[in-house]
Formats: C-alpha cells, structure tokens, sequence
C-alpha cells in the first residue's frame, strides 16, 4: 500500500525538484560575480557597478528565499497545515518584488547623487565587467524561462536574473559612451532609466502576490466563464457560493454550490466535470455540493448569493 501511495504521488514531487539544479547554478555564478563586481567597481570607481552589485546580492537572496519555497511545495502535508506549505511561495514571491522595490529606491538613489557629484569613472572597467553580467545573469535566467508562466515562484527567479541581465546591459552601454566621450554623467542617468524599467515590472508580481494571499480568483481564471459553465450543465437550474482561489503558484481551487431538478443527481458526470474544470480553467481541486430543488430556501439562496 505504502508503495503504491509513494508512486501515486510521484508527479507531485518530481516538477518542483527538478528545479534544484537551476537555483544551485543561478546562485552560485551570481555570488561569484557579485564579489568580482565589488572588486572592479572599486578599481573603475564607478557607482553604477556598486549599485549593481547591491541590486544583484539583493536577487541571490531572492533566488534562495524562491529554492526554499520552491522546496516547501514538495513537503508531505502536516495535519494543522491541510493544505500543506504551498503559500509559503506567495510569501517569498511577495518578498521579492519587496527587495526589486528596495535595490530600485537604492540605484535611484546613487544615480541622483552621481549626477550632481561628477567624478572621474574608468568606462572600460564597466563595459567589461557588465558585459560578463549580462552572459551570468542571461544564462542563468534560461535555466527558468520554459516554466515562468505557469509558476509565480519560478517567474519571480526568472524576472529576477532577467532584469538583471537588463541592468548589465544598460551599464554596458553607459560604459562603451563613456570611454568614448568622456561625459561621466551618462552613467547616472543610464541608472535611472534601469531603475524605471524595474519598478514597472515589479508591479505585475506584486499584484499577483497580494491577490494570492486575499485569495482572489487567479488572474488567469475567468469567474464569470467557470460559472457560466456549471450552470449550463444538464439538470443545474442554479450555482451559487462559487469560489475560486489559489492554493499555491501552481494550483487552484473551487467550491461550488449547484441547484439541481429533483431526483436528477445520479444523473451528474463528475469525472466529466472535474476533467472539463482541470482542461479549460486549470481548477484542479474542485469540490461540488449538489442542492435539490425541493428543499425550498434553495431558490431564494441562489438569487441571493448570485
């Protein structure tokens, strides 16, 4: 029997691990750039590169906080936690679009300071040092890319190395103008226009996040579709208290409450009905309780809870 449940779970386990290698890869070549980074931006004084460095230390702590989240989705369920630890990746996606938040005021910050303190920076150095950035954090980002859609989790680690590959190549470029012009105030300002860039892509992972947590209908679900759909089933004269909420970056539930013409339930495909919810919603914990229309208050229910 043990054996039999072990395999049965099998899938469950399998997706999340598989994304071990790739946290391992993209934290361990982002550390050791980090501290290549810090050693050159000392050496090419330059602000940019500092601030680089911080944002990308900043994104290492939100790799690990996704690796462990991402490592809680394959935790065997505790009784007091019946759903298991699954929000724990809301959380550490909703702590990363905090700290993209956080290292943006920073590189702001630094940018506005540099643009009225001009001082001498080595363009070269940056040039180099960024375009090696750009291949780290590039190259670590494709590890994530082909599940970013369907895992808010992997998107946020995805996002993450992505605008820092962003980043990297902005500052190349400050640096390639700077070498051959001389104006040392183009970095700053190439700072500023990264910062914008982060800020604007941190708002879709922030509402996201927040929406899990209050247990929103995810924003791919069409409320109105799903309850259109149980209503037109054979026999439903009616559906209400529907809810739609998400378990985790991967799963979603439903409760439904349907109406149905007398002595008609043996008649319900639920097998059916669990496929056509998991195939064209991606709901895939439903539950259904099913309400005769003879018990009376039922009708008036249903008009009310819409």
């Amino acid at each position: 029997m043990s054996h039999h449940s072990h395999h049965h779970h099998g899938h469950h386990h399998h997706a999340p691990q598989s994304f071990n290698g790739a946290f391992a890869y993209a934290v361990l070549f982002n550390l050791i750039f980090v501290l290549l980074e810090v050693f050159y931006a000392t050496r090419a004084n330059s602000m940019s590169l500092f601030a680089d460095a911080a944002h990308n230390l900043g994104d290492i702590f939100s790799l690990l906080l996704a690796w462990g989240a991402n490592f809680l989705l394959t935790r065997q369920t505790k009784q007091n936690y019946s759903y298991g630890y699954k929000k724990a990746t809301i959380l550490a996606a909703l702590l990363n679009a905090c700290i993209l938040i956080i290292s943006a005021a920073l590189i702001a910050y630094e940018s506005i300071y540099k643009l009225f303190h001009v001082s001498n920076v080595n363009g070269s150095i940056i040039m180099t040092i960024a375009a090696i950035g750009i291949l780290i954090n590039g190259g670590t980002a494709l590890l994530f890319m082909r599940h970013a859609h369907e895992d808010l989790n992997i998107k946020s680690a995805f996002l993450h190395l992505a605008y820092d590959a962003l980043i990297a190549c902005g500052i190349v470029v400050s640096g390639i103008l700077i070498h051959y012009t001389g104006q040392m105030w183009i970095d700053p300002a190439v700072g500023l226009l990264v910062v914008l860039s982060i800020l604007w892509g941190t708002w879709g992972l922030l509402r996201d996040s927040i929406n899990l947590i209050l247990d929103a209908t995810p924003h791919h679900i069409d409320f109105l579709q799903v309850k259109n759909f149980l209503t037109e089933l054979p026999h439903v004269i009616a559906v209400h208290d529907l809810h739609i909420w998400g378990l985790s970056t991967k799963e979603t539930a439903m409760t439904a409450h349907l109406v149905l013409t007398s002595q008609s339930e043996a008649r319900m495909d639920y097998q059916m009905i669990n496929h056509q919810l998991k195939e064209r919603f991606k709901i895939n914990h439903p539950t259904i309780q099913i309400e005769m229309q003879d018990s009376g208050f039922v009708c008036v229910r249903s008009e009310r809870c819409g």
